[in-house]
């Protein structure tokens, strides 16, 4: 699969999970979360959603004709899957009463490849420029 394919299957995948998951949300666990966790877990979507335009944008746009412009995609992907699922998993656990540990650094390790993602894109823009 292309990583054109990839940008807009992700990005259409995440969108769609991203709108089940607010109405989960919204409705199903608002009695079963304290309001920090309903937060977290809304942060969480909102990541996705924002993340999931961003990709989709991305595979109507990048012409990747540069392995910089899959660098982008999959920053982003894995960013986001690591990022926004580790606190669906977090506050869904700890609403049980269980906090699975593991899943703390993976937080952090998902922004950081968000953060990567867009400071390639900005890297991406400025060198078209030069």
């Amino acid at each position: 699969m292309g990583t054109i394919f990839m940008a807009q299957l992700m990005g259409a995948l995440y969108g769609l999970l991203a709108v089940i998951l607010g109405a989960f949300g919204a409705h199903a666990l608002k009695k079963k979360l304290t309001p920090e966790l309903l937060y977290s877990f809304e942060t969480g979507v909102k990541y996705q959603m924002y993340h999931a335009i961003v990709l989709l944008v991305l595979g109507f746009n990048l012409s990747f004709d540069k392995s910089l412009d899959s660098w982008i995609v999959n920053c982003f992907i894995f960013g986001t899957l690591l990022f926004s699922f580790s606190i669906y998993a977090l506050c869904l656990g700890a609403a049980k009463g269980n906090k699975p540990r593991f899943l703390g650094p993976v937080t952090p390790l998902g922004g950081l490849l968000l953060v990567v993602g867009w400071a390639l894109l900005l890297y991406s823009f400025v060198s078209n420029l030069i």
